[in-house]
């Protein structure tokens, strides 16, 4: 369930400003573009947890709390839920930090579930964490 709290949850891991060209009609970034950002900050934490190749097989329900419109510097924080076997969850949140006011909001949150692959695609054991 989505939550509004007034500090991002996780590590910023990635930061990326949205452009005319990442709109839709209504000159709001498209949610597609945002998931977008959040499946590479997800993958990107996936890679350092498992130390190696990952892939997102589930993303669960988002709500977009507010709208991105261009020139927001949208910024992505990623928290490792859980480790599986061969499987994590990644708590993912979006904040958009306003072009003009540099206040910064929460646009949205998900947790993503990617799976560690090997050379050939196929699950693999996630290492367990270093002491």
């Amino acid at each position: 369930m989505t939550t509004e709290t007034s500090e991002p949850r996780g590590e910023l891991t990635v930061r990326t400003i949205a452009m005319p060209a990442d709109t839709n009609a209504n000159g709001d970034i498209f949610g597609g573009w945002v998931l977008s950002q959040m499946d590479q900050a997800g993958g990107i934490a996936g890679v350092e947890r498992a130390q190696g190749r990952v892939v997102t097989i589930a993303v669960e329900a988002m709500t977009f709390i507010r709208p991105v419109r261009v020139g927001d510097v949208l910024c992505v924080y990623t928290q490792v839920e859980s480790v599986g076997r061969t499987s994590m969850k990644i708590h993912i949140e979006a904040w958009a930090r306003r072009f003009q006011t540099r206040e910064r909001e929460k646009v949205t949150d998900a947790t993503f579930t990617f799976v560690a692959i090997d050379d050939q695609g196929r699950p693999r054991p996630v290492p367990a964490t270093r002491p």
